[in-house]
């Protein structure tokens, strides 16, 4: 089933989304599975194969396709989310020097 997803064009490979979500939002706290992903995506981290949002790049939503593709944004047919989250999982940005900045610990944000 993945590999037939990810051979629906060549973005469909590639990430198109990373969503932090902390463990305590409502969704997750609900512990319902709605078996909607526009609302069961708000119960935990997630990323996505396929097509990127343009409005989460900045100007993105006016840039010609070849633009947003060099402004890292990808494009493809599909969109499909995978949640990762959970309440153990803790997130780390890394800076320019190495350094590991915590984003979230124990599924929180920790700043």
């Amino acid at each position: 089933m993945l590999r037939k997803l990810v051979e629906t064009d060549e973005g469909a490979a590639r990430l198109g989304e990373v969503a932090l979500v902390p463990h305590s939002s409502p969704i997750s706290q609900s512990g319902l599975l709605f078996y909607n992903t526009l609302f069961d995506e708000n119960a935990s981290n997630h990323i996505a194969l396929g097509r990127a949002y343009r409005f989460c790049v900045t100007g993105g939503a006016d840039m010609s396709d070849e633009e947003f593709a060099a402004a890292g944004g990808n494009d493809s047919l599909t969109h499909v989310d995978f949640m990762i989250g959970s309440a153990a999982m803790d997130v780390s940005g890394v800076t320019r020097d190495g350094h590991l900045e915590p984003i979230m610990q124990a599924g929180e944000w920790v700043f």
